[in-house]
């Protein structure tokens, strides 16, 4: 399925207190990054989330600043991370992809975070552009989704 055929990203209802939320990006390629960040931002305006935004340097840097912001006295229910990467002219696209992933899941998993991943690895920036736009088809939009989903998951398994 592609982007475009994807059904639009849709603020999930979540029950409780409006969650806290903390959305990393790497705003390298600015216009892609501000896209996902309002398509991000719409969702949690949607579902009357609270959100902060801390940008980092690159794609390497998402995962560290999650596990920092994770042990730092500031509380999240969530944490979305945004950024771009696309394919280049050597092998160095393959390991910032793999290694940004695996840290974002890595992360997530140790620390028991609800984590939307709106990394983007694309081959152009055509491509990125494509899943950053206004048009409703927004990656930073179903990251912030999947984020609030998993806090939706998080507090109903807390529920005694």
């Amino acid at each position: 399925m592609s982007t475009a055929d994807a059904p639009l990203p849709i603020a999930p209802h979540i029950p409780g207190p409006p969650p806290r939320v903390l959305i990393v990006r790497a705003p390298y390629y600015k216009e892609i990054g501000d896209g996902l960040l309002d398509g991000a931002l719409r969702i949690l305006g949607e579902a009357n989330a609270m959100s902060d935004v801390l940008d980092v340097a690159g794609a390497l840097e998402l995962a560290a600043t999650v596990k920092f912001a994770a042990s730092s006295p500031k509380r999240y229910d969530a944490y979305v991370t945004l950024g771009c990467v696309v394919r280049g002219e050597t092998d160095h696209y393959d390991h910032v992809c793999r290694e940004a992933m695996a840290g974002l899941t890595w992360v997530a998993l140790q620390h028991g975070l609800c984590l939307g991943n709106g990394l983007l690895t694309v081959h152009s920036e055509e491509q990125a552009i494509a899943r950053s736009g206004a048009d409703g088809h927004n990656k930073g939009a179903e990251a912030a989704v999947a984020a609030l989903v998993q806090v939706k998951a998080a507090r109903w398994l807390a529920e005694a």
